[in-house]
C-alpha cells in the first residue's frame, strides 16, 4: 500500500474525526493508520469505495502468516484479522465490506474491531454470522484536553529526550525494550518516519542515567483537527514503576500544546487496566471502545 493511499485512509478518519468521533474504529484512526502501515507498509489485501472521487470506505484484510520477532522466535497467525472504516452518510456499504472479507478470508475464522457505537454496523456483522469475542480482548480509547497540563518531574538523573535528537539505533532499542519479543526493527523505524503526521520533536523518550532510553511514545499530530494521538506508548521493564511513564505523557502533552495541538487521545486494553490507571492518572477519561467480534471456521 503506498503513502497515497494512506493519506486517503488518514482523510476519512480526519473526517469522521470532526464529525463523528465515535465511530472511528480503533484500528483506523489517523495515528493508528500511520503507526501500523509504518511498521509493515500495509500488507494484506485491501479494497477501496469511492463516492464522487472521495474515499469513503475502505477494508483491510490481514491473512494467515509467519511473524519472526527479535529473540530469534516465530509466531505463527493462523486466523484473518480486518481493519476497516466506512463513512456513516455510506452506512450501507458495510454489507460489501463484509462479504469482500468473507470472500477473501474464506475458510479461516475471522476478527474485526467495528466501534461499539457503530449500532447498524454491530447489525450487519451479526446477520453476517459474526459473534462477540473474548469479553478481555476489547479496547478503550481515552481523551483529554490539552489544558491544565501540569508540569512533569523526573527522578534526579534522567531526563527527556526526542526522536530528533538521539540516533536512529536508540529509538528502535526503546521499542524493542518494551516491547520485546517484537518484530519492530531499524526498515520498521524507517517506515514510521516516512507516515503522514510522524514528527520526530513529537517522539518523546526519557533517557535514564546510564543512556538507556527508559521509556518512549510516538504522538502523531492530526492538524485538521488539532490532535495528537500517542501511539505506541511502552516503558523498559527495568523502569516501570518509577514515575517515568507519567512524567513522558505529561511532557509529550505539553510539547503537543506547543506545537498547536488542543487535544489528545491515547489507546488501552479494556480488560486488564495497568495501563488504564496510568492514563486516567494524567487526566485522560474514556471516550469510546471497540466491540470484537468473531466468525468461527
Amino acid at each position: 500500500m503506498s503513502v497515497e493511499d494512506l493519506k486517503l485512509m488518514q482523510g476519512l478518519a480526519q473526517r469522521l474525526t470532526a464529525t463523528h468521533p465515535e465511530l472511528v474504529n480503533s484500528d483506523a484512526s489517523f495515528g493508528e493508520l500511520a503507526w501500523n502501515w509504518g511498521r509493515a507498509r500495509g500488507e494484506g489485501e485491501r479494497r477501496r469505495w469511492f463516492s464522487g472521487g472521495e474515499l469513503v470506505a475502505w477494508g483491510r484484510a490481514e491473512l494467515p502468516r509467519r511473524v519472526r520477532r527479535n529473540d530469534g522466535s516465530v509466531k505463527d497467525i493462523t486466523g484473518a484479522y480486518l481493519a476497516y472504516q466506512v463513512h456513516p452518510q455510506h452506512a450501507e456499504l458495510v454489507d460489501e465490506v463484509i462479504a469482500w472479507y468473507d470472500e477473501t478470508a474464506a475458510g479461516l475464522e475471522r476478527t474485526v474491531l467495528p466501534s461499539a457505537a457503530d449500532a447498524f454496523a454491530l447489525r450487519r456483522w451479526a446477520a453476517h454470522g459474526y459473534e462477540p469475542d473474548a469479553p478481555g480482548a476489547w479496547s478503550q480509547l481515552n481523551e483529554r484536553d490539552l489544558t491544565d497540563v501540569p508540569r512533569p518531574s523526573l527522578p534526579a538523573g534522567f531526563s527527556f529526550r526526542t526522536a530528533a535528537e538521539v540516533p536512529p539505533e536508540a529509538v528502535v532499542q526503546a521499542h524493542v525494550d518494551a516491547w520485546a519479543p517484537t518484530s519492530y526493527t531499524d526498515a520498521s523505524y524507517e517506515g514510521v518516519r516516512q507516515a503522514p503526521g510522524y514528527r520526530g520533536d513529537l517522539h518523546v523518550l526519557v533517557e535514564a542515567p546510564d543512556g538507556t532510553m527508559a521509556c518512549s511514545a510516538i504522538m502523531w499530530f492530526d492538524e485538521r483537527n488539532g490532535t495528537v494521538e500517542f501511539e505506541p506508548v511502552g516503558t523498559h521493564p527495568g523502569y516501570r514503576r518509577q514515575g517515568l511513564a507519567r512524567a513522558m505523557l505529561l511532557h509529550g502533552m505539553r510539547l503537543a500544546l506547543a506545537a498547536g495541538a488542543r487535544h489528545a487521545t491515547v489507546a488501552c486494553m479494556g480488560e486488564p487496566a495497568p495501563a488504564r490507571e496510568l492514563y486516567y492518572g494524567v487526566g485522560f477519561r474514556a471516550f469510546s471502545r471497540d466491540a470484537p467480534l468473531v466468525k468461527r471456521r
